[in-house]
């Protein structure tokens, strides 16, 4: 009988695109059999990685999103309101658009259980503490807050205030945080799924300015300037933990549609994208077992 295998999945950044891809992402890896160990995701993985190692079923949670209403979600306050701040107080105290309270209902209802410890499956949240100015790994407490911490996009989002301490998007300090779980559950194998647009140079400004909400692209571009590590030219490459341990890293970039600010069109057909690029990238890969494992190794020998 071939052994278990244990498999850790790392979810990236990627804004409203990142929600859909890294959905489909994960219907693959359920039609393809892969059982998941633990997850760690950054902002839109975080959304997605928590509401499934939640226990959330994947097709109702994939359904939900495909009804899913800007004001679910989005809650920016009035014209008249941002005017006097800016006017009145020069903006002291304004710290983002929309506030965190609707979002963080909306991630509520979605979840199957409401903390990091009953969750089935291990699950760490990447933020950025802005009150200490450091990285922050949640793995305890409440669970929709602190999901909804690692997604505060700066300006799109007040800061979220946990423990009497102010995070916001984990995207301004790591794309995705592949240390969070590899070592720490003696993982065989880590797939990292990375739906994060990276656009530099003179072409994406002039690409930025030409989208609807064009300071949303303006963002992404500050957000996602710098590629990680593990990232190739590649649909699939294989890399080795980091920390030491030598355990393989697959990591898949998806070629994925377009999808604007709000989220109002486009989400649908990013899902099927994903979810068709990674049954076709990891097949050959497939069942993980000790046989696979070992010969994920073997591409990293010289």
């Amino acid at each position: 009988m071939a052994k278990k295998i244990k498999v850790g999945v790392v979810l990236s950044s990627g804004g409203g695109r990142g929600v859909f891809a890294h959905t489909g992402f994960l219907l693959a890896l359920e039609k393809l059999g892969v059982e998941i160990g633990a997850i760690a995701g950054c902002s839109a993985g975080a959304l997605v990685g928590g509401v499934y190692a939640s226990g959330t079923d994947l097709q109702q949670w994939a359904e939900r999103l495909a009804s899913v209403e800007t004001r679910e979600y989005w809650t920016p306050g009035s014209w008249s309101r941002f005017i006097w701040q800016m006017a009145v107080h020069k903006g002291r105290g304004y710290t983002g658009i929309s506030g965190s309270s609707t979002a963080i209902d909306f991630i509520r209802s979605n979840l199957a259980t409401q903390t990091f410890e009953t969750c089935p499956i291990p699950f760490y949240s990447l933020a950025t503490n802005l009150t200490q100015g450091s990285k922050t790994l949640f793995s305890s407490g409440d669970l929709a807050p602190r999901i909804m911490a690692s997604a505060a996009m700066p300006v799109l989002y007040r800061p979220v205030e946990i423990d009497g301490e102010l995070f916001s998007d984990g995207a301004t300090i790591e794309l995705a945080s592949t240390e969070a779980i590899c070592c720490r559950h003696k993982l065989d194998a880590l797939v990292v799924h990375h739906a994060s647009v990276c656009r530099e140079g003179p072409e994406g400004m002039a690409h930025a300015l030409q989208q609807p909400w064009s300071l949303v692209e303006i963002l992404y571009l500050l957000l996602y300037r710098k590629r990680p590590w593990y990232l190739s030219d590649k649909a699939i490459d294989f890399r080795q933990c980091q920390c030491g341990c030598g355990v393989p890293v697959v990591v898949i970039e998806p070629d994925l549609p377009e999808i604007t600010w709000p989220l109002s069109k486009g989400g649908a057909q990013v899902q099927m994208a994903a979810k068709q690029q990674a049954e076709a990238l990891l097949e050959p890969y497939l069942p993980i077992t000790g046989s696979t494992t070992h010969k994920l190794r073997t591409l990293f020998t010289p």
